[in-house]
């Protein structure tokens, strides 16, 4: 977690209860969600508010904070709810709201007292925009993704010391300036400023001619069509010292949608990061290892976007819309008993005696293992675990705690 003289946080993606535990145990020194209102996450499960106090909880219990995404691009009728909403995640003990659009900011700081963050959404790019926020009460911007090192680094030097810079380092990235997208509502009707993205620039488009309606030109020509719209996936792991350098003190992650498994992967790998550049240990070998475990979730190929830069073709991925996935997530440990040498295990995909399975661990090195003795609930013993979410024993590979993970290599 945090340490008091280290002031850099690793912020974690939470869509629903088991991901905001899975970025908890895995290191995360904050986590963010949304209520069923506010947010920009439709497509994500979200929190009801008995959920967002028991998330306040967990968090405060593990020494994290919890942020409420607020984030939306209101209409009139959003307003409806929100002072009632935003009191009630003051006296949740929520620890900031996430807000993008002025008119919700001016509400919540006239009704609470609440810290506000700005949103990406706001695509905040300058310094006068950024201490404009500032100056009218917010404790942190989150800056758009567009923004160079050295941009970042400028807009650091011009500001008032004591407001919070955040910064995307990983995730999906948004073909429009920091998400700020119509096509997905022009096409379908889901506005993606309200949170109901469509994700439309994934889709594969083609080129046809007014007067011969029916016959669709590649724009490109590849035997796979064509995706002009692709970003590939933003990871400035190598880059994080860059980042502190030039005054980021929060360093987010992207993906509410995503699977525990991703949440729980991505965070372990850039908290052993951050953990090595603390202890003065930061060097190519640890640089490549993390590299390895992030490549181990679903991805598309990656991207350093615009931190040197405009990226260009670079940041695009012509080929495919298709990810990367080179292992499956086979089980979260529920419970370990030292005694008897055994773990209970969650199934979420099959796995058998004998194959060659990677324990995820949030405290060490993963484990290279294969299950030697399979013990259903009924203590039966069998040859293969086949049924998600049920719980079965197996032989302990070593040390490991309640939350760990076990994956498996695709053939």
């Amino acid at each position: 977690m945090m340490r008091p003289d280290w002031p850099v946080e690793l912020l974690a993606p939470a869509g629903d209860m088991e991901k905001l535990k899975a970025a908890l145990h895995f290191g995360a020194d904050a986590v963010y969600l949304a209520g069923e209102r506010f947010g920009l996450r439709t497509a994500s499960k979200n929190f009801g508010p008995e959920a967002i106090q028991e998330a306040v909880t967990l968090a405060h219990a593990k020494g994290a904070k919890v942020y409420v995404t607020m984030n939306i691009i209101a209409h009139n009728d959003d307003f409806d709810g929100l002072v009632e909403m935003a009191k009630s995640l003051e006296a949740m003990g929520v620890d900031a709201v996430i807000v993008s659009d002025p008119g919700v900011f001016q509400v919540i700081r006239e009704s609470t007292k609440l810290a506000i963050h700005i949103s990406t959404q706001a695509s905040l790019m300058n310094a006068r925009t950024v201490q404009f926020w500032g100056d009218q009460g917010a404790e942190r911007v989150v800056l758009a993704r567009e923004l160079s090192l050295q941009e970042i680094g400028a807009i650091r030097q011009a500001i008032d010391p004591s407001l919070e810079l955040e910064a995307f380092v990983h995730g999906a990235m948004c073909i429009s300036i920091s998400g700020r997208c119509l096509l997905s509502n022009y096409m379908t009707g889901r506005d993606a400023n309200r949170g109901d993205c469509a994700q439309a620039c994934r889709w594969k488009y083609a080129l046809m001619e007014q007067t011969r309606p029916g016959e669709y030109f590649p724009i490109e020509e590849d035997e796979n069509g064509t995706f002009i719209m692709n970003s590939k996936d933003l990871c400035l792991l190598p880059y994080l010292p860059e980042l502190m350098d030039n005054g980021v003190s929060s360093l987010k992650i992207e993906g509410r949608v995503k699977s525990a498994y991703y949440v729980a992967t991505i965070v372990h790998a850039y908290r052993r990061a951050l953990d090595a550049i603390a202890e003065g240990n930061w060097n190519d070998a640890v640089i490549d290892d993390c590299m390895k475990e992030i490549s181990k979730t679903s991805h598309r190929a990656f991207t350093m976007g615009f931190l040197r830069g405009n990226p260009g073709a670079e940041g695009q991925n012509y080929a495919s819309t298709s990810y990367i996935q080179d292992y499956d997530f086979v089980g979260v440990v529920k419970a370990v008993h030292p005694d008897t040498e055994t773990m209970e295990v969650e199934v979420r995909n099959a796995f058998s005696l004998g194959d060659a399975l990677e324990l995820m661990r949030a405290k060490g090195d993963f484990l290279n293992w294969s299950p030697t003795t399979i013990v259903s609930t009924d203590g039966e013993r069998v040859d293969r675990a086949k049924t998600p979410k049920t719980i079965v024993t197996v032989n302990l590979p070593g040390p490991c705690e309640a939350g760990d993970m076990l994956r498996r290599k695709k053939c």
